[in-house]
């Protein structure tokens, strides 16, 4: 008999934990570098800008824009039902994350690079929840 397919799970850190906290509170949190203000992504224990380790996390605004994307259709595995977005987000706090864009039709033209996008949280699986983007 084959198992229910499962979809990959992130695996928190130390370094990470609060930002998988913030998500399982539905809060978009980064790491913002106290020595020369800008903020990163992904968690490190070290800026990325400065080498500084005066980090703190703070709430991101939660909105961005689509730098690139691609729609995937085909899943991995049958538990990714395609067709899906990938895409790579400009957050106005000047990081890039690639996350999901949530979308009822991805070929509606809706989608386009320069489009403006809010962050949400799925639940990924009973333990975790993951941030996405709407349009």
């Amino acid at each position: 008999m084959m198992s229910k397919a499962t979809k990959i799970q992130p695996r928190p850190t130390a370094v990470s934990e609060p930002y998988w906290q913030g998500c399982s509170d539905k809060e978009l949190r980064l790491q913002f570098c106290t020595s020369c203000n800008k903020h990163q992504f992904y968690p490190r224990i070290v800026c990325s800008t400065c080498g500084s380790s005066e980090l703190e996390w703070q709430k991101a605004s939660g909105q961005g824009t689509i730098a690139s994307f691609t729609v995937v259709r085909r899943g991995v595995s049958e538990a990714y039902t395609a067709p899906y977005l990938v895409a790579l987000i400009d957050l106005a706090e000047g990081v890039r994350m690639m996350s999901q864009v949530l979308t009822s039709n991805p070929d509606d033209g809706r989608l386009r690079v320069g489009a403006n996008v809010a962050v949400s949280f799925v639940e990924w699986s009973p333990e975790m929840m993951v941030p996405v983007f709407t349009l």
